[in-house]
């Protein structure tokens, strides 16, 4: 059995941003000894430590061991995204009669808050203290100014890390504006419980708790429809290896070159509800999603060709790691069909997602 040790939260640099300021990195440990790296830059979860079911530690989501990778070439490892998660089409929105122009970072669409999204600030940072808790927390601010990237209005946001005691990560999002805009935020962590840098995820069983996906167009945008599940290699209402069907010619994962889809989750209201669980045989390790959110990305680094190094020294290649991106749905600033991602001044924006840790 691993030694319990009292839950503690330490800082050190991590190196500086290209604008000059300091960017810090927040390591949160749990009695168990589990352990989570967090940076200023971009919020990232640069590390998420883990034990197997021997009880061995490992980091289970890629990322870099620099701050040069992170902002030069950086697919959203762990990163923080917003204003809007996901694709937009047209690169905009129309809000109140207004049409809005975006970053057109994806051509011809937007894709995670643009060129600069909340994946490139650098946060501020507190450690929130709580004695009669066995939890560590990191809470972070930033203010995105009025036009940024395009998006309409002055927009406030704070995202808070909690490591619980019971090897939770619980990420807790809010966000106020002066001005009527849209906002959808994420983290974007792509998940290997074999280990950073073990290879292909492929054998990895997933679970989702949806009975629908939205389908995509040969630009990644959902079309607005909303498809059943049944009969596709998208059905994940029970656990299946991410490997067995990935390479099916279904044209949906011909077009995403393997998935990259929302799914919609089953669930009523706005509590906190079981979304996914994803297990590795050979550790036993197992993460468990909840979410507030409507849907979830699931997406299967296609895009990852080994050209990047990450911080074990091997190369990423597709397939290395699995994102279960927690969202509203994508485009749904042009779907009115699609549950609303418009935030005005009267209002608050909260979400809260929860990946919770095991063995088997």
């Amino acid at each position: 059995m691993r030694e319990q040790s009292a839950p503690a939260v330490t800082k050190s640099s991590f190196g500086n941003a290209r604008d000059g300021s300091e960017v810090a990195v927040y390591t949160l440990k749990n009695a168990g000894g589990m352990s989570v790296r967090i940076l200023t830059y971009g919020g990232i979860l640069q590390s998420i430590e883990v034990p197997d079911r021997s009880g061995t530690l490992a980091n289970v989501t890629l990322g870099f061991d620099n701050l040069t990778d992170y902002v030069e070439r950086n697919p959203f490892f762990g990163a923080l995204v917003g204003r809007c998660a996901n694709r937009m089409s047209g690169g905009g929105f129309t809000l109140d009669g207004t049409r809005y122009d975006l970053a057109r970072n994806r051509m011809p669409n937007h894709l995670h808050g643009g060129v600069a999204g909340f994946d490139t600030k650098v946060w501020d940072a507190d450690v929130i203290d709580d004695d009669a808790s066995d939890a560590v927390a990191l809470e972070l601010r930033y203010t995105s100014p009025d036009g940024e990237e395009g998006y309409p209005g002055t927009l406030t946001t704070t995202v808070r890390y909690t490591l619980t005691s019971d090897n939770e990560i619980r990420i807790e999002y809010r966000a106020s504006t002066d001005a009527p805009t849209v906002v959808n935020l994420t983290n974007h962590a792509y998940f290997n419980l074999a280990g950073e840098g073990s290879g292909s995820v492929l054998g990895h069983q997933l679970q989702l708790n949806a009975e629908h996906y939205t389908p995509i167009d040969e630009n990644l945008v959902p079309t607005g429809e909303i498809a059943h599940v049944e009969g596709t290699p998208l059905d994940f209402r029970e656990p299946v290896d991410i490997g067995a069907r990935i390479r099916d010619p279904y044209p949906q994962l011909v077009l995403a070159q393997g998935y990259d889809h929302n799914h919609v989750l089953n669930r009523s209201g706005d509590e906190l509800a079981f979304a996914a669980r994803l297990s590795e045989p050979t550790s036993g390790r197992v993460l468990t999603v909840h979410t507030t959110e409507p849907g979830i990305q699931v997406y299967s680094g296609n895009f990852l060709d080994g050209s990047l190094v990450g911080a074990s020294g091997r190369t990423y290649r597709q397939g290395d790691g699995l994102a279960l991106e927690t969202q509203h749905f994508p485009d749904a600033p042009n779907r009115p069909e699609f549950p609303s991602v418009v935030l005005r001044p009267d209002e608050e924006y909260r979400s809260t997602t929860v990946f919770a840790f095991s063995t088997t």
